[in-house]
């Protein structure tokens, strides 16, 4: 099973009102395993940039007059996502993107869920923890995923934090990483720090009779001083 966590950043809040996408960044996964094969690109948007939107990415137009235009990239970028099932957080802002910027390429493109299925993240959070934050910055405190290098948004950094917490989510991460980073755009990766593949197996110590004991005694009088069956308790 092959998924592709995607990120996209943009001009501002709403393709309708004419915003692009100037950032691109995936992360592929195959049988919940992270591959380290990227894909990222950043595109000219051909539009001024919203200042809100500036404060949460930072990405400037300056920074961005020579990157190439969306139609210029599009074939690398589908031929990554295609029959891939996409991961995203807060699906329908990035699908509608994306689906604008392939309208304004030809009509007959049609949508990008013509050539992927998408899974919504945020969806999935809010359906296993209601009533909770669940934004991305939320998820990684509750999985405890390290997000620190997070001052500012980017597609690509969010993508792999969002692959990590996805597979914690999802029933618990297989592996970190199989090898070194190959982004299938050139871009430089993030330098988000993975554990090594090379480290020797950590040392399991197992608890003495006496602290078992102490334990069981100690959730034992919890129960019987809340009156609720101990869920950690056999």
């Amino acid at each position: 099973m092959r998924q592709v966590v995607l990120d996209t950043e943009t001009t501002g809040l709403s393709p309708e009102l004419g915003h692009r996408i100037l950032e691109i960044g995936c992360v592929e996964i195959v049988d919940r395993k992270l591959t380290r094969r990227h894909y990222h690109q950043y595109i000219n948007p051909q539009r001024e940039i919203d200042d809100g939107a500036l404060e949460v990415h930072g990405i400037t137009q300056e920074f961005l007059k020579d990157k190439p235009v969306f139609k210029d990239i599009f074939n690398p970028f589908l031929e990554y996502v295609k029959g891939a099932e996409l991961i995203i957080h807060n699906a329908p802002f990035d699908v509608a993107f994306i689906n604008r910027e392939m309208a304004l390429m030809s009509p007959q493109l049609g949508k990008i869920t013509d050539y992927c299925s998408i899974v919504d993240s945020l969806e999935l959070a809010r359906n296993k923890h209601p009533g909770q934050k669940n934004n991305l910055d939320a998820l990684c405190k509750r999985y405890m995923v390290d997000n620190s290098q997070r001052d500012l948004h980017g597609a690509l950094l969010d993508s792999e934090i969002l692959a990590d917490v996805y597979l914690l989510m999802t029933g618990g991460q297989v592996t970190l990483g199989l090898g070194e980073v190959e982004s299938s755009s050139g871009e430089e990766g993030t330098g988000i720090r993975r554990v090594s593949n090379a480290r020797g197996k950590l040392k399991v110590i197992k608890a003495a009779e006496a602290e078992v004991a102490r334990h069981e005694t100690f959730l034992s009088k919890q129960q019987e001083s809340s009156g609720v069956e101990n869920l950690w308790q056999d």
